[in-house]
């Protein structure tokens, strides 16, 4: 059943890409404050500056690992045909364990420069477009088998979101991991990817004119 929360997805999406991708974007309403990208922050202090240090050396490379050990990496590669295999994990929410992570190094990216830690990313990016539907959706566990899915997944694309699917629940971490991926490196490939699926949510939940008509209110874009 097509709902106003999955259009408010795609729609909240759109505009946080109008905000903060170009920097220039003037909001035109009664707020007098604007958002400032992570970018333009920087921790000296002996607190947080140590912590994020070490989420940067230790943290995101165990959690990557336990991507590996868990088999959620595998998920996008066999949805993607890059190996053969079934669905490894318990959980259809799975997949954003990967997105949270690509976050997360992307915060870190832009403090600490790591050309390894780049280039892991790049490669779980791969595998993640690799598993895209030619229409933009991702969900490892309807690409890999559509017949034997999930209880929580319905037998077609959104059916069982307001209950237990979390297609669109993994939507939102993904636009959440393309926006800092791009912040934090400027690369457009994992937001290439989010754009394509934020699409297909576009076609399938409202007209582009209501989403528009809605950013167009809240930003005016500089010439």
């Amino acid at each position: 059943m097509k709902n106003i929360t999955s259009i408010n997805a795609a729609g909240l999406f759109l505009l946080c890409l109008l905000s903060t991708c170009k920097p220039d974007a003037e909001i035109v309403l009664d707020y007098p404050i604007r958002p400032v990208p992570f970018t333009a922050i920087q921790l000296n202090d002996d607190f947080w500056a140590t912590r994020i240090r070490r989420n940067n050396e230790v943290t995101i490379h165990i959690a990557l690992d336990q991507c590996y050990r868990t088999g959620r990496v595998d998920n996008f590669m066999i949805a993607g045909k890059l190996k053969s295999g079934s669905f490894c994990t318990e959980y259809p929410f799975d997949d954003t364990d990967i997105y949270k992570i690509i976050e997360g190094a992307s915060y870190s990216l832009q403090t600490f420069p790591d050309s390894n830690l780049d280039k892991r990313i790049d490669t779980l990016i791969y595998y993640i477009g690799k598993a895209q539907e030619p229409d933009g959706y991702l969900y490892t566990n309807r690409t890999i088998d559509s017949i034997h899915l999930h209880p929580w997944a319905g037998k077609k694309r959104w059916e069982k979101d307001p209950e237990l699917s979390h297609e669109l629940y993994n939507c939102g971490h993904l636009y959440e991991a393309a926006v800092a991926h791009f912040l934090g490196t400027g690369k457009r490939t994992l937001l290439d990817i989010a754009i394509k699926n934020a699409d297909l949510l576009v076609r399938d939940f409202g007209p582009v004119s209501l989403l528009m008509n809605r950013a167009t209110r809240l930003l005016k874009w500089d010439s």
